[in-house]
């Protein structure tokens, strides 16, 4: 009579043993954040006190797909281990909370205050659905905070901007030594027009001036920023970039983002290219609505993060209980090019702190063929790590690299050296018959200052993040490739390629 108590143990006992890990489950991200479950998309408020970093994200806590939009909320000390904290804003009396950005009120200049110590401020788009035959609205708003984040007040006089539009949102807002005010830039999707918006408390705001339409117009502008980089090698000299969001209509499709390089007065940015000019933050499918965090400490590079995902295929994507994440954080520099200024982005140097302790295992040659394995077997049973190269390029019309590969899966990050393209081909890197979309060859303009191409690929088991040239060009793409895909492989066709020297780290875990 006892067998079947015993059973139905042994089967409970069966069931938790064979659940996965919390963070642990097939594609999590193992470095980069990823909620616990349900459904991301842009990082939001992204902002340095006290010591942390608020990393804010649209968050729908019932579900993995797009919904009930609100403020998710985690913290880190040191922009690489996250802990995620209960929601900061929520969506409530059916207005969703959409996508914008957090700053320190040092001066208490909104009278939020108190305790005479800054206090944070949220200033976010409140998203009210379109119902029956009234059309969707889209304002500004603001909420703070006492506590660090930890608790969060909406304020009673919100919005405070209406136009009384359905598209109009995301907004950034700072500090502007220039003008001595607060400067908003928010999106008219729409009209390709990013408008500013100037206010000396955060609740009353006039317009200053607006930029646009200018750079690719195909889809709606969102997300826009702007901020100050110092240029390479320029003694202290400075640009202001301002990146938009473009959906659809991006340069591989569906979701993307465009830059442009001028100044900024405190209340007008001019750009310094023609207006037909098209610049791209990141010339992958997965890279969007990245943000750069206010407040950080005067010593620090500006750092930027995004959402790694494709407005085309995200709700597709085959994950569990978590759909979305975001890229690892980059620092931020303009460099100095026969073309003009350039946005340079690098992995954010926190990333040594997960090197694994074979990290610094050398490979060379003096010369590669096509499929020439590299590393040894114990080093490559992981989907986690760095891959750095310096690549000649011999007599080969293509050189690079075939990574997760087992015998019918691989990605390719490769360089074609008669048309100047970086590209990434994952038409067979796993699991890509979720969206019609998702299978693709992506490619980027890279004119090389020699004979050598220089890799730097983070692999974080569902992500593939291209630093090429030193970070002046870059390429996001998820992959999903089968569990047993470990194989590193050289490519090398139309010829052989020239020296090569590259080492692989493996990347530890942010969650263990």
């Amino acid at each position: 009579m006892l067998i079947w108590p015993l059973l139905l143990v042994f089967i409970a006992l069966w069931a938790q043993n064979a659940t996965p890990p919390a963070y642990n489950q097939p594609y999590r991200p193992q470095f980069h954040f990823s909620p616990r479950e349900y459904w991301t998309n842009d990082p939001n408020g992204v902002v340095h006190f006290e010591g942390e970093y608020h990393l804010f994200f649209q968050y729908n806590p019932l579900g993995d797909q797009w919904g009930h939009m609100s403020w998710g909320h985690a913290v880190s000390r040191d922009l690489v281990h996250w802990q995620q904290l209960p929601v900061a804003l929520a969506e409530k009396n059916g207005v969703m909370i959409f996508t914008g950005s957090t700053v320190i009120d040092e001066h208490n200049t909104s009278g939020f205050c108190t305790g005479g110590k800054p206090c944070m401020v949220a200033i976010y788009t409140g998203h009210t659905p379109e119902s029956g035959a009234r059309p969707a609205l889209q304002t500004q708003n603001i909420a703070y905070s006492n506590d660090r984040g930890r608790t969060w007040k909406k304020y009673s006089g919100n919005p405070v901007l209406n136009l009384n539009m359905s598209d109009f949102r995301d907004p950034k807002v700072f500090w502007s030594q220039q003008s001595r005010r607060w400067v908003m830039g928010v999106s008219l999707p729409n009209d390709h027009k990013v408008r500013f918006y100037g206010s000396a408390d955060l609740k009353r705001w006039t317009q200053i001036s607006e930029f646009g339409p200018a750079g690719a117009t195909d889809g709606q502008w969102e997300c826009p920023e702007l901020f100050e980089l110092p240029i390479e090698g320029g003694g202290g000299a400075t640009r202001w970039v301002l990146k938009v969001g473009l959906n659809p209509g991006a340069l591989q499709g569906g979701s993307g983002e465009q830059y442009f390089v001028g100044q900024f007065d405190g209340t007008k940015f001019q750009n310094d290219n023609p207006a037909s000019l098209q610049l791209w933050t990141d010339y992958g499918k997965d890279c969007y609505c990245a943000l750069t965090f206010n407040g950080l400490p005067r010593n620090q590079r500006a750092v930027m993060i995004g959402w790694m995902d494709n407005w085309q295929y995200a709700a597709q994507l085959p994950t569990s209980p978590w759909r979305g994440q975001m890229t690892f954080p980059r620092s931020l520099s303009l460099r100095k090019t026969a073309e003009g200024l350039r946005l340079v982005q690098e992995p954010y140097e926190g990333l040594k702190r997960l090197k694994g302790p074979q990290s610094g295992t050398g490979l060379a040659a003096a010369s590669f063929g096509d499929a020439q394995s590299f590393g040894n077997t114990d080093m490559l049973q992981t989907h986690t790590f760095l891959l750095h190269s310096e690549m000649k390029t011999g007599d080969a019309q293509q050189i690079g690299w075939r990574l997760l590969a087992d015998s019918s899966h691989y990605t390719l990050v490769g360089y074609d050296t008669q048309r100047h393209k970086l590209f990434v081909d994952r038409t067979h890197s796993g699991l890509t018959s979720f969206s019609k979309d998702f299978p693709a060859t992506i490619e980027a303009p890279l004119v090389l200052q020699g004979d050598t191409l220089s890799l730097d690929i983070l692999v974080d088991r569902c992500s593939v993040e291209v630093f090429a040239d030193g970070g002046q060009v870059t390429s996001t793409n998820l992959v999903f490739p089968p569990e047993g895909a470990n194989g590193l492989e050289t490519l090398a066709k139309g010829g052989r390629g020239g020296r090569i020297s590259a080492s692989m780290t493996e990347i530890r875990s942010i969650w263990e």
